[in-house]
């Protein structure tokens, strides 16, 4: 509860010094909604795109869209490339007010570092960095995703192109354990997404047999790294590992990903004979799942990627 306390301490205090409790945001004629979404619309924007990264209701987003058309703003129109979509674009005036609003919302930013010495600002600006990464963090989402959806597709995509840049020899996924379609659905396997604002940005898989639990396909987009999400999809896989009647998640890598076997031995992998065949493979691990099949949460940081 003092966590909770701070955190609400800490939101009503940036939200009056920033000033989004004042309707004319900035000595402008709209509030901070509007004034953000002229920020993010910048060259033209889809309008589901907008809402996914902004985390808007639909009709919240359609109320404030209309007041900025009817101010002559923003244009919204059918893509020409497919009329369901709707794009939003900024009109001349709507460039204008923008380009007002980023050099007003430059000099609030000045005039919270003007009253600190050297020292306060650059802790400022380092544990401002710390709370956005942290933030973002918590925006990140961990669902179940079908082999074949797109977001899966790209991670698989994303995943078998930076293992093909890593490997000393290249990768080729048909010299490898096979780990897709049928594989990674029930009762076979899984396979988990993590995204942020709607985007793919890291997955993990499991293939199912009996006891065992073996841990696949496991990536996280380099941008995002550091956020903790291949620690969270590893949480998640181990969970769901124990729900299917697994006591051991077992995995293999490649020595070229050093930092998923630093991964790997914090969540309390212990390494062991080979178990398999996989040609990528130079590291064997396995963890046993507690009783009641739930994973012991240990420290453990960097991206998780293995073959």
């Amino acid at each position: 509860m003092d966590a909770v306390a701070e955190v609400r301490r800490f939101t009503r205090l940036v939200t009056q010094r920033v000033g989004a409790l004042n309707d004319h945001y900035l000595a402008r004629d709209r509030p901070l909604g509007e004034a953000r979404l002229l920020w993010e619309i910048d060259e033209g924007a889809d309008v589901r795109d907008l809402r996914a990264r902004l985390d808007l209701d639909s009709g919240y987003l359609s109320r404030l869209l209309r007041s900025l058309e009817s101010a002559g703003l923003v244009t919204v129109e059918p893509s020409d490339q497919d009329r369901r979509v709707r794009i939003a674009r900024l009109t001349a005036p709507g460039r204008r007010e923008r380009a007002i609003l980023d050099e007003r919302a430059d000099d609030l930013a000045s005039s919270l570092l003007a009253p600190l010495n050297a020292r306060q600002r650059a802790r400022l600006v380092e544990a401002m960095r710390g709370v956005d990464r942290l933030l973002t963090a918590g925006l990140v989402t961990v669902a179940p995703a079908d082999p074949d959806h797109p977001h899966a597709r790209h991670c698989l995509t994303a995943y078998f192109a930076e293992l093909a840049v890593r490997f000393e020899d290249g990768f080729d996924a048909g010299l490898g354990i096979s780990a897709e379609g049928d594989e990674l659905r029930l009762p076979a396997g899984m396979l988990l997404v993590a995204t942020l604002h709607g985007t793919p940005v890291g997955c993990g898989a499991l293939k199912l047999a009996g006891e065992h639990a073996y841990l696949k396909r496991m990536w996280v987009d380099d941008a995002h790294r550091g956020l903790g999400i291949g620690r969270r999809l590893l949480t998640e896989l181990e969970r769901r590992a124990g729900a299917q009647g697994a006591t051991t998640v077992r995995l293999e890598t490649n020595k070229a990903l050093a930092e998923a076997v630093t991964m790997y031995r914090a969540a309390g992998y212990r390494e062991v004979d080979p178990f398999n065949d996989e040609y990528y493979a130079h590291h064997w691990f396995e963890k046993r799942l507690p009783p009641d099949g739930q994973p012991v949460d240990r420290q453990a940081s960097g991206p998780a990627s293995e073959p």
